[in-house]
């Protein structure tokens, strides 16, 4: 289990942000499309003050890595349903 410590805001948390993205990317406009990851970065920075392009970058690193989204060229979309995660994420092994 990841804790975080004591005095860390969770607002800025790397998984709490990524999340944010899952919803972005999972609105009724977005849902199942490819979107420019330009039309994303600038919705997520909106959100906040406290957001920065290296915290959007490193979360869709992370949403990647663990299999949530797919790209193509500039732009991503959600993978919502288990057969595609399983189709798109790489295999390690």
């Amino acid at each position: 289990m990841i804790l975080a410590h004591p005095d860390s805001d969770l607002r800025r948390n790397l998984m709490v942000v990524s999340a944010d993205i899952v919803k972005i990317l999972n609105t009724k406009q977005h849902k199942g499309n490819f979107i420019l990851v330009e039309n994303v970065m600038e919705e997520f920075l909106k959100s906040s003050k406290f957001r920065t392009p290296d915290m959007f970058l490193n979360s869709l690193s992370f949403l990647f890595a663990v299999g949530l989204i797919e790209k193509n060229e500039y732009r991503i979309k959600l993978l919502t349903q288990a057969g595609e995660k399983k189709n798109k994420q790489m295999e390690l092994f």
